[in-house]
Parts: structure tokens; C-alpha cells; sequence
């Protein structure tokens, strides 16, 4: 009798822990919280989630003997999902900013925001300062949104949760100009030819993107950072850039052997 009850507690014991997530199936696998819309960076595609920063990720998880699950939400609400504990990685071009490190541990830079102020063809908008009184499109809590009302505090800010409703507006005449990344800009123009839009002007920051963790996961950072060094290293970095970033710049510190 008292064996029955042992073993009896003890498969009781057994499925709370499995149901609290206390297995190691349940533990092992990463959910990653990305956007749908945003290519070549960040994007769905034939119901798999790709471009150049979900790839790279995959290759570190690769290297790593990780195991990720991707999931697509808001830019404006992904660093506070991932504080909170939905997601365990954000992947989405995030550049890292002093104000989103109070939120998120950010992985070693893995790329730099290239920003470009797009509009339709015959604009008068031909760099910031023709933005003044104007409508511009941002995507929420982007650097985007703070470079515009820093640099031209003057420019009327429309914020959108994602990029395929700033691009609708900006391709309806809703906005008069939309602030993005230069690969996302350059994009649009080439899927969008009857749409007429061109990217007015472009510019490097010293911005750096990273990976964001919840605060405090030192270990899976030193993960993420030991799978990034090994992906510029084999070259893996540079042939993934080339491949969906070919446009953008590479800074040296990303090509094998430096």
C-alpha cells in the first residue's frame, strides 16, 4: 500500500512539473517574437519566417544546439513582450538605444540602422528639411519615430504599429513621406513599381541592431554572442547579408577574419 502511494505522488509530482514546464522538451525550445512585414529584414514567406536577422538567428540557434519557435507580433509591444516573458528572443532589426536597454539585454551588434526617407515620385521632399509641416508616416517606438520628432520636431508624426499600414498610407496619399530602413525602402520601391515610390535620401547611423533577451539571461546572451562570433567567422554572415541586404553597406568588423 504505502508503495502504491509513493508512486502514486510521485507521477503526480511528475505531471505538475511537466505541465509548469519543468521537462527538458518543454525548456529547450526559444520563442522568438518577430514581424510578418518587414522584409528583407524580418518577413513571412510561404508560412516561414525569414530575412536576413531571423536567418542569422536561425544559424546562431544552429550552432548552438538551440531550438527556436517564431511568432509574429507589433514592433511597438515586442521589447515589453519580451521583459514580460512571452518571448524569450526579439528578432526585428532593433537598434539598440539607451531607452530600450532599461527594458531588454541586447546581444553584441550583429548590423547598423540605415534610415531612408521615402516618398512618391515628383515630391517636393528632397531631405529632412523638407519634411516641416509635413505628414510622415514612422513605425511606432521605431528610430525612425525618434529621429523625426527630434531632428524635425515640425513634421507632423503618423505612428503605425507595423510597415504594411505606414506603406499603404503612403502609397494612398494619406502621408507625404515615411521614415524606414534603407532596405526596407528600397524594397517597396521594387515591389511596388505602380505605386511611384522612391527613396529621397539615405543615411548611416552608428546605431547598432541587436537581439533582445529579457534582463538579466546572461546565459542565453552568451549564447547568442558565441553563435554570432562563429556566423561571421565561417562567413555565414557575409553570404546572408549578400543575399537579402546586397544594397547596405558592410562594416568591416562583420567580414571573416577581422
Amino acid at each position: 500500500m504505502k508503495k502504491l502511494i509513493v508512486t502514486g505522488l510521485a507521477a503526480t509530482l511528475l505531471a505538475a512539473l511537466t505541465a509548469c514546464g519543468g521537462s527538458d522538451s518543454a525548456s529547450s525550445t526559444l520563442r522568438v517574437g518577430t514581424l510578418s512585414d518587414a522584409p528583407p529584414n524580418i518577413f513571412l514567406k510561404d508560412g516561414t519566417y525569414t530575412g536576413f536577422d531571423n536567418e542569422l538567428l536561425k544559424d546562431i540557434a544552429a550552432k548552438q544546439n538551440l531550438k527556436l519557435e517564431f511568432a509574429a507580433t507589433d514592433f511597438s509591444g515586442l521589447l515589453g513582450q519580451v521583459a514580460s516573458g512571452r518571448y524569450d528572443i526579439a528578432s526585428s532589426a532593433i537598434a539598440q538605444t539607451e531607452e530600450r536597454k532599461k527594458t531588454v539585454d541586447f546581444s553584441a551588434a550583429y548590423d547598423f540602422e540605415t534610415m531612408s526617407i521615402q516618398a512618391k515620385q515628383g515630391t517636393p521632399v528632397t531631405d529632412e528639411k523638407g519634411l516641416a509641416g509635413k505628414r510622415v508616416a514612422v513605425i511606432q517606438a521605431t528610430v525612425g519615430d525618434h529621429w523625426l520628432t527630434s531632428t524635425v520636431p515640425t513634421a507632423q508624426a503618423v505612428r503605425f504599429p507595423d510597415y504594411a499600414a505606414a506603406l499603404t498610407a503612403l502609397k494612398t496619399g494619406a502621408v507625404d513621406a515615411y521614415i524606414l530602413d534603407q532596405s526596407i525602402a528600397e524594397k517597396n520601391v521594387t515591389d511596388n513599381p505602380d505605386a511611384k515610390l522612391v527613396v529621397v535620401k539615405s543615411f548611416v547611423s552608428d546605431v547598432p541592431h541587436g537581439f533582445a533577451v529579457k534582463k538579466g539571461n546572461a546565459e542565453l546572451l552568451g549564447k547568442i554572442n558565441e553563435g554570432l562570433k562563429k556566423s561571421i567567422a565561417d562567413g555565414t554572415w557575409l553570404k546572408l547579408h549578400q543575399q537579402f541586404l546586397p544594397t547596405v553597406p558592410v562594416p568591416e568588423e562583420f567580414r571573416p577574419g577581422q
